[in-house]
């Protein structure tokens, strides 16, 4: 459906999304999403009028995301999707309702009809196992990486920084040569310049896995600063430089600034694991990894405390909650061998 332009819409969204980020305090991430999931819900309703709103909208757009599918995978919306952008939609109804002009059209309770029923709820919210590699297939996927070119070399510094870190990958993509002391073996998270989550600055101190991760990381970076002359300033993990070699676009260097997005580390890290043999394993699992290798090498509670704090989480509760979960079968036989 071509989209339609209502001037009356169009300035009060203006007036919720920087309501968002003004006094919410939202990133642009969040608020990017919350004008996407209003827009689907205007072409949901042939764009009409905010003030026309009326609970059967609410109704007929949950019958049309649960018909509606994935346009990359091309299978229906997960009911996580939903429930999401449901929220999305139910949060700005909500603030419609006490607006001036609009309070009189919507009350605060016709937000409600917003809501996945409790099954799909259920659903959207139930804790699902995440695939993740083993500390051997790790070490496998990285002892078969490419190791001649540039690119290539930094390729494979970027998995052994992931192994050394456990950090996120926006935080890689986004690290500078002056966040890494090779001295003290540690990464400076400062969220001025680090894509943290939540904006949090913290310190990562590398973790105590296979010393060819950090061979790999001090070799990449002694070529970056005494080969390609970079400074503190200058990316960990660099663009590659495009130019025309014999009348054809090649890599001629690399460029100094860092990536603006992860999607080069993602992409990275999979290529590694299928060339491998192996299944398509994100950054992210990585966490989940060493969180479990952690739970194996602490002796005390106070190690384990400090191995949370280096993946940035402040308690303790939610590197277990999210990264080392008891499965029941897990719960049962540890329950049967204590007595």
């Amino acid at each position: 459906m071509t989209r339609k332009i209502h001037e009356e819409n169009e300035r009060i969204k203006r007036r919720y999304l920087t309501f968002l980020r003004e006094a919410k305090r939202a990133d642009h991430a969040t608020v990017g999403k919350a004008a996407d999931a209003i827009l689907r819900f205007e072409r949901s309703t042939g764009f009409k009028p905010f003030k026309r709103f009326h609970i059967d909208q609410a109704t007929n757009f949950k019958r049309q995301l649960e018909a509606d599918v994935n346009s990359r995978t091309g299978k229906p919306l997960s009911k996580a999707t939903i429930d999401g952008t449901l929220r999305l939609v139910k949060a700005f109804v909500q603030w419609l309702a006490c607006q001036p002009g609009y309070k009189s059209r919507i009350s605060y309770a016709d937000a409600e009809y917003f809501n996945l029923n409790r099954k799909d709820s259920r659903i959207a919210h139930t804790d699902r196992d995440t695939p993740y590699p083993t500390i051997e297939q790790c070490r496998h996927a990285f002892a078969l990486m490419p190791n001649g070119t540039q690119i290539e070399k930094r390729d494979r510094a970027i998995f052994a920084f992931l192994m050394l870190t456990g950090a996120r990958d926006g935080a890689i993509a986004s690290a500078r040569l002056k966040r890494i002391n090779l001295v003290d073996a540690c990464f400076y998270q400062d969220a001025r310049d680090v894509k943290t989550k939540f904006a949090k600055t913290f310190t990562t101190w590398f973790l105590p896995v296979d010393a060819a991760y950090l061979d790999c990381l001090t070799e990449w970076i002694t070529y970056l600063r005494q080969v390609r002359l970079f400074g503190y300033e200058d990316a960990l993990f660099p663009k590659p430089e495009q130019g025309l070699v014999d009348g054809c676009f090649a890599t001629i260097g690399l460029m100094r600034e860092p990536y603006s997005n992860a999607s080069k580390v993602r992409e990275v890290i999979k290529g590694a694991f299928i060339n491998a043999g192996l299944p398509p394993f994100a950054p992210h699992s990585f966490r989940k990894t060493l969180v479990k290798y952690g739970d194996q090498i602490c002796n005390t509670r106070e190690q384990f405390k400090a191995w949370s704090q280096n993946l940035g989480h402040d308690s303790v509760v939610t590197t277990i909650s999210a990264y080392c979960p008891v499965s029941n079968e897990r719960q049962a036989e540890l329950i049967r061998n204590m007595g």
